[in-house]
């Protein structure tokens, strides 16, 4: 395990003076790995971007503005996993602008974001954002709730589908996740007034063909996250109850309904609203941000959810309210938005899967909106 080293490293930014935790590190050999996390400020949005340097340690190399405004508030108010992504190829990251309801897009040069595009997303309060070979599908939660598809060409830059906006099934539904299948084939929305699984064929321009309501069986369905072999794995913040969050993993038939591979399996604690999938799809790891813990599942060939290691892999302090997670490009690091107490928590991925909680990036204020988080 890492020792976390606690070192000062104060950058001035136009939201204030930011520390970030150092670490020792044990095998760490140095890459350009990235954590990016969205301010949502409702002033000026921005992206924060800590660098991984070679001795382990993460540095913040600075802010960049959006061009947007987020939509402020205290303690998760985007209600929404996905709103700050990378593209599939990892060349750019997506930022939504909930208060201005623009999405923006950058090019990483040297893993740090350069603003490229700031487009209207076509309907009230954005909240999500997916990316699959140049195709950008955005996730409209406000008014009558809609998803928006982009073509993005070389550079970054987004230009709407003419005709292409797709409605929600019902006025605030509570659209919070919105992904693509690994083929491109199939989108899914979730819905969480309704409690629905939405999925929609994806035409080869990038359209979408008409939904497909799936209700879910269990309640609280929040996010979703594509498995490398097609398999929808979805977290559930079941409402009621101690310790009574779930995940399900499902099948998507030919014709958009899903079939339930692995049905509500514990997580064995509260406000599981997020997950992230190691790039092999080997495991799975979800934030019981209620109870200030992080669970963790394999994965089989077939989308079987497995426990590992009795579930709950780390218990953060109390107050964590510990967010919306990524997983690093290599997948040896997972990493948690910790809105609670202003940081972003670190953990390495052992190859059984378990973690090793190597401390936390310090110095980001506590609830103050903070939504998005991604990471190469």
């Amino acid at each position: 395990m890492l020792k976390a080293v606690r070192g000062l490293l104060t950058i001035a930014l136009g939201i204030g003076a930011f520390t970030s935790t150092m670490y020792a590190a044990d095998s760490v050999t140095g890459s350009a790995s990235a954590v990016f996390v969205m301010t949502n400020d409702t002033v000026k949005n921005e992206v924060l971007a800590y660098q991984r340097l070679y001795d382990g340690s993460f540095a913040l190399k600075g802010s960049f503005a959006t061009g947007g405004r987020g939509s402020g508030g205290t303690t998760d108010p985007l209600q929404s996993q996905g709103s700050l992504t990378l593209s599939g190829d990892h060349s750019l990251l997506f930022a939504i602008n909930a208060g201005s309801g623009t999405i923006s897009s950058f090019h990483l040069l040297g893993g740090l974001p350069v603003l490229v595009d700031q487009e209207p997303t076509g309907g009230a309060f954005p909240v999500a954002v997916a990316e699959h070979n140049g195709t950008v599908y955005v996730l409209n939660a406000g008014g009558n709730g809609a998803i928006v598809p982009f073509r993005s060409d070389s550079f970054g830059r987004l230009h709407q589908i003419p005709d292409s906006t797709v409605d929600l099934t019902a006025t605030n539904s509570g659209g919070s996740s919105i992904s693509v299948s690994p083929n491109g084939q199939t989108l899914v929305v979730i819905e969480k007034a309704p409690n629905n699984i939405d999925t929609f064929p994806i035409n080869p321009n990038g359209t979408l063909g008409s939904v497909v309501v799936n209700h879910s069986v269990t309640p609280g369905v929040f996010a979703t996250v594509f498995s490398p072999g097609g398999q929808l794995i979805v977290s559930e913040n079941q409402p009621g109850g101690t310790d009574v969050s779930s995940i399900s993993s499902y099948a998507i038939n030919a014709n958009g309904t899903i079939t339930a591979i692995s049905q509500s399996i514990r997580t064995f604690g509260d406000g599981n609203c997020w997950n992230a999938i190691t790039p092999n799809g080997k495991y799975v790891y979800v934030d019981n941000a209620g109870t200030f813990t992080v669970a963790g599942f394999s994965v089989g060939a077939n989308g079987a959810l497995t426990p590992i290691a009795g579930t709950i892999l780390s218990t953060d302090p109390d107050g964590t309210n510990n967010l919306d997670m990524a997983i690093s490009g290599d997948g040896k690091y997972l990493y948690t938005l910790n809105s609670g107490t202003g940081s972003v928590g670190v953990y390495s991925i052992n190859a059984d899967g378990t973690l090793n909680n190597l401390g936390e990036i310090d110095g980001l204020p506590k609830t103050v909106g903070f939504n998005g988080i991604a990471a190469l």
